[in-house]
């Protein structure tokens, strides 16, 4: 496919540079992810685990980096869960 590895992907089997994505695949790899993470966390080995963390913050991070302003809902804030009373 041509498309880059970072080292860190490499040594560790995470896949693909999150920089090198198009949003559609940046998206995709989010989402699935987020769903495997319980399984994962549940089942999965110690190197699977740390695989998994590593991989989740490349994936994020790189989200963040390509949406610094992204909406934020209200009730996702500290002051949001105060208004429901939590």
């Amino acid at each position: 496919m041509g498309i880059a590895r970072d080292s860190t992907a490499r040594e560790r089997g995470s896949g693909i540079d999150p920089a090198a994505l198009d949003e559609a695949q940046l998206l995709r790899e989010l989402e699935v992810i987020h769903r495997t993470r319980h399984d994962t966390l549940l089942h999965g080995s110690a190197d699977a685990l740390a695989n998994h963390n590593v991989r989740m913050a490349q994936l994020e991070g790189e989200y963040l980096r390509r949406h610094p302003h992204r909406p934020v809902s209200a009730g996702r804030t500290r002051e949001g869960a105060r208004e429901r009373g939590m």
